[in-house]
């Protein structure tokens, strides 16, 4: 009988929401309201975390920057108090070395208080492909890219569990859901990043804190000059995005607590179509779509 009830209730809220997602089609889902949130950003000396940093200020939040170049954070926070932000808090911070990230995470609590917005988005790249990538190089991709959210949630998620409010956002990549030739290191560490996103939401769920939200934004190539030399094939399917256009639709997703973020939208039947097709198709589709042989340089953002 219990499997009876279950599955009958899983079918009418299945029902349910997507008769709910249809009708945001013509009715915006209400977006929330940050003003005040203390929100810090990894990565934020360039590229889309400076981006971002200038979106979150637009909604008056406190800002807390973190990044590895102190020059770009310096600009960043010009830029973020032009944009509004109540206040702008720089650190120095290696994200790849735990201990630094909790030694600097301690001195945020102490000096600006309990980080309610975490935005993940500090990353790097290789640009080579996987016999030629020096071990060191992989394994600093996989200490950035991934292990550095493990570090940065278990310093700022437990005031957001205790308060049951907060929301995390993992800035990933379409390559951490589909696998591209000569990113073996990088789609690696972001199949990474994107798992424990989704699984750490799941864990909340699970423990009744649904105030904390989670958002996993996967985009593809972005053009901000870490993966130069990567081509599209298809420039109307898979077009390299623009920083700007991303920035926004991530601040939206934020706002209307979107847990997955896919750009551009194509990237949602791409990411089926890899799950349902045998190997063999599989291959055909990432040939198709121009997915063996990208190269790019070595760069963080």
């Amino acid at each position: 009988m219990n499997f009876f009830l279950e599955t009958l209730q899983v079918l009418l809220l299945s029902i349910w929401y997507n008769v709910e997602s249809f009708i945001h089609f013509f009715v915006p889902i209400k977006k929330k309201n940050i003003a005040g949130e203390v929100v810090l950003i990894t990565g934020s000396g360039s590229g889309i975390g400076r981006l971002m940093a200038q979106e979150f200020a637009a909604h008056g939040t406190v800002l807390v920057l973190w990044d590895i170049n102190q020059e770009g954070m310096k600009e960043t926070a010009k830029l973020a108090k032009q944009s509004g932000a109540s206040r702008v808090h720089s650190y120095l911070c290696d994200c790849s070395n735990k201990n630094e990230v909790y030694r600097v995470a301690d001195q945020v609590k102490r000096e600006v208080g309990d980080v309610s917005i975490l935005v993940n988005n500090a990353g790097i790249v290789t640009g080579k492909k996987f016999m030629d990538a020096p071990d060191s190089l992989i394994e600093k991709t996989m200490e950035v890219n991934t292990m550095a959210h493990f570090w940065t949630y278990k310093a700022f998620l437990p005031a957001m569990i205790a308060n049951n409010h907060g929301h995390l956002v993992s800035i990933a990549s379409s390559a951490g859901l589909i696998g591209v030739s000569g990113l073996a290191d990088y789609c690696a560490s972001k199949f990474g990043a994107v798992g424990f996103a989704e699984s750490v939401g799941l864990e909340l769920l699970a423990t009744g804190k649904n105030g904390v939200k989670t958002t996993i934004v996967c985009p593809y190539f972005i053009n901000t000059g870490m993966f130069d030399g990567c081509q599209t094939k298809w420039p109307r399917l898979l077009p390299i995005l623009q920083p700007d256009y991303v920035a926004k639709k991530i601040m939206e997703a934020v706002l209307t607590d979107q847990v997955f973020l896919l750009l551009p939208r194509s990237i949602y039947l791409i990411a089926v179509l890899k799950n349902v097709l045998q190997w063999k198709q599989t291959s055909l589709l990432a040939s198709y779509l121009g997915l063996l042989g990208c190269r790019s340089r070595l760069t963080r953002h």
